[in-house]
């Protein structure tokens, strides 16, 4: 099965795919210049891969959880999600884990790099619990 995930952002959405059930790959972040062009890119993304089921992170926790959830989940629904599976997973902490990963080797965090990785753990998050 060919998978995605998206770690929503303000500004950026980070993206991971994974092919064969093992290896995730981050890919370049989407900059987030509005809601229509972030979801109409997103979507595209996921066509053009054949992507089956798509993995998105929730937080969990913390005084906004309610907020952001109900954003996120919004965002889910401009994308063109016909025929693919949409999962919902905990997010907490990807980030931070993602910038500890690679403390040290990115000077701009800015670019989307930390995103995606973030996109990245919460894919393998779903694949250890799948």
């Amino acid at each position: 099965m060919k998978l995605a995930a998206i770690d929503i952002g303000l500004k950026r959405i980070g993206v991971a795919f994974c092919f064969d059930g093992k290896t995730v790959l981050p890919q370049n972040a989407i900059i987030r210049k509005g809601r229509k062009q972030a979801s109409r890119d997103v979507s595209t993304l996921l066509k053009e891969w054949g992507i089956e089921c798509l993995v998105v992170g929730l937080p969990k926790g913390g005084s906004a959880q309610e907020e952001m959830e109900r954003k996120i989940k919004y965002f889910v629904s401009l994308l063109d999600t016909e025929g693919i599976k949409v999962e919902y997973i905990d997010e907490s902490f990807s980030s931070y884990e993602a910038k500890e990963l690679i403390k040290g080797e990115i000077k701009q965090k800015r670019d989307g790099r930390i995103d995606s990785i973030a996109a990245k753990i919460i894919l393998e998050r779903y694949l250890e619990n799948a």
